[in-house]
């Protein structure tokens, strides 16, 4: 699995948010789409598997799960946002 900072993900990145829906709404990185863990083996196939997934949750832990099954399932190429989402607002990065 591979582990890259807030600051390294890519503009045009596929994100996906893999907190809990409350978690989500209560603020997220710009950009991302949220798929609950409990959610990600029944949707997986909703990701563009062309390119890679990036995943991202609070602090690392629970994404690190969904790139390890998305990887191990699967086959699905996904990175892990390394420290979260609690990363990414400390990064300055666009929130929603």
């Amino acid at each position: 699995m591979q582990q890259i900072t807030p600051a390294q993900v890519p503009a045009d990145a596929q994100l996906i948010d893999v907190r809990e829906p409350e978690e989500f709404a209560a603020g997220h990185a710009a950009g991302a789409v949220n798929v609950p863990l409990g959610d990600v083996p029944a949707r997986w196939r909703e990701f563009n598997q062309d390119e890679t997934v990036y995943i991202i949750c609070q602090s690392g832990g629970r994404s690190a799960r969904a790139c390890q099954w998305l990887e191990q399932s699967v086959g699905v190429e996904a990175t892990n946002v390394d420290g979260g989402t609690s990363a990414w607002a400390a990064a300055g990065l666009p929130m929603s």
